[in-house]
């Protein structure tokens, strides 16, 4: 019975994949229209595979996403505008965003849940047993995106803060050659978008709100907002005091990538003091073990034999 559900299940799908494959229009229909087009069958048969999974996709994410998001959906406003920046801050800003990471910790919850449940019922648990581990493993999940959110954020933003001196310093350059601050920051997005690609990208978002007809100030300040890190405040303040009070603006910000420089190496130096505290507990379960036993274990069989000749001959 089994051999013919098996043929059956296997006819029906080549009878599905091939009529999935098959062509809607004639092949001289088809050649006709990618010689109006100017397109070649390889780029006709892409473009029509690409739209397929992206129809497919935003199917399936706009029936599954909605029904994963009620059981953690947030009641206040204010928490949810909380996780968008949180989002934004590692660099995930679409209007979705806030909807597919709260329907991502419902299914790694639920999946965590079913993997521990399988476990506890092929090890033999108890009915108590196999409901806290299937607990436990559902709340790991719940609470798994939110980590790697945080990591994310961090990642980014350490990914911003090195970059930062490197994009004054070309900023200053093109300040001081005769180009506006405007240009300055389009030229250096443009410029650092294969040495820093996160910033340059931060950067252009700039150029293009203040080309919007955003204020300069307030794209800026979008900026610091958007990254979340604390050297963007300080870059923002400093821009607008010198705007307001009339200062020059390329020596602001060549005091201000030196203070950022110097702020990297501290933080480069106070890393390297700490490698000798972290060292420390590796040394004493793992080297310092395999010393003693390399130092003392010869005196120590020799004296073990030793004694063990005194106690024979007595």
């Amino acid at each position: 019975m089994s051999a013919y559900l098996i043929g059956i299940m296997v006819v029906a799908s080549i009878v599905l994949v091939v009529y999935a494959l098959w062509p809607s229009t004639s092949p001289d229909e088809d050649a006709i229209k990618r010689r109006i087009t100017g397109r070649t069958a390889q780029d006709s048969v892409a473009a029509v595979r690409q739209k397929a999974k992206e129809s497919v996709a935003k199917r399936v994410m706009q029936t599954v996403a909605p029904l994963a998001v009620r059981p953690v959906m947030l009641g206040n406003p204010e928490d949810i505008s909380r996780l968008r920046m949180k989002l934004a801050n590692a660099g995930f800003r679409g209007e979705k965003a806030p909807t597919l990471f709260l329907a991502s910790k419902t299914v790694v919850a639920v999946c965590l849940g079913l993997a521990a449940a399988t476990y506890a019922w092929a090890k033999g648990d108890t009915l108590t047993g196999g409901l806290g581990l299937t607990l436990l493993g559902a709340g790991i999940g719940f609470m798994a995106p939110n980590l790697w959110l945080s990591s994310a954020v961090k990642k980014r933003g350490d990914l911003i803060r090195n970059g930062l001196p490197d994009s004054l310093d070309m900023l200053v350059i093109s300040v001081e050659a005769g180009l506006g601050l405007d240009a300055g920051f389009q030229r250096v997005g443009d410029e650092m978008k294969k040495v820093h690609p996160v910033l340059s990208e931060e950067l252009q978002l700039v150029t293009l709100e203040s080309q919007m007809g955003i204020p300069r100030s307030e794209a800026l300040q979008n900026f610091s907002t958007r990254t979340g890190i604390d050297e963007a405040k300080s870059l923002v303040g400093v821009i607008n005091q010198a705007e307001r009070f009339g200062t020059s603006i390329s020596r602001a910000l060549r005091r201000q990538s030196e203070a950022l420089r110097t702020k990297r190496r501290q933080a480069a130096e106070e890393r390297a003091q700490k490698t000798t505290v972290k060292l420390m507990l590796p040394l004493i379960l793992f080297i310092f073990p395999a010393i003693f036993v390399v130092l003392a274990g010869p005196a120590a069989l020799t004296m073990m034999d030793a004694l063990g000749d005194g106690k024979v001959g007595g």
